[in-house]
C-alpha cells in the first residue's frame, strides 16, 4: 500500500501522509466495506480517491513546489548509480499521465491482476490494458532518452 501511495504522491513523506489518510478514512467508514470482498482493493480505491481529491485541492489552492530537477544533485556522488537509476525511473513515472501511472503502479509494481487493477481504478479491463501498454511504452521511451 505504501509503495502505491509513494508512486502516486511522488515523494515518500507525501506517500506516508496518503497512507495515513487512507487508513483513517477506512477505519472511520469500515461499515461500508462489504464482507466477502477484497479489503486491499477497497483500501486502494479509497487511497486513489483521496489522492485525486488532494491533487485537485492542491491545484485550486495554487500551491507551488520546487522544480523536481532542483534536487537532482543533492547528495549525489559517483557511488550512487543505483539510486540515480531509481531516481530516473521515479522521474519517468512522474512524467506519465495519471491514468497510465496508476495502471503501471498497480499491475507492475503492486502485482495486481488486470481485473483487480481495473476494479480499483473503476474502468473496464480493456481500458486498463491499453493504459498499461501505453504506460509501459512511454516509460521505455522516457528511460531510453537518458541513454
Amino acid at each position: 500500500m505504501r509503495r502505491f501511495a509513494i508512486g502516486l504522491a511522488g515523494h515518500p513523506a507525501d506517500g506516508d501522509d496518503l497512507c495515513q489518510m487512507t487508513i483513517e478514512r477506512a477505519l472511520s467508514r469500515r461499515e461500508q466495506w462489504q464482507e466477502g470482498t477484497r479489503l486491499d482493493s477497497w483500501a486502494y480505491r479509497i487511497m486513489r480517491n483521496i489522492w485525486i481529491d488532494e491533487s485537485r485541492a492542491r491545484k485550486r489552492r495554487g500551491q507551488t513546489f520546487v522544480d523536481e530537477d532542483a534536487g537532482l544533485l543533492v547528495g549525489a556522488d559517483g557511488a550512487q548509480e543505483a539510486r540515480m537509476e531509481l531516481g530516473d525511473i521515479d522521474r519517468a513515472m512522474a512524467r506519465l499521465p495519471e491514468e497510465q501511472r496508476e495502471a503501471v503502479l498497480l499491475v507492475v509494481v503492486e502485482g495486481y491482476s488486470y481485473k483487480e487493477a481495473a476494479e480499483i481504478v473503476g474502468c473496464p479491463v480493456g481500458t486498463l490494458n491499453s493504459r498499461l501498454v501505453r504506460g509501459r511504452d512511454a516509460l521505455m521511451a522516457l528511460l531510453g532518452e537518458g541513454s
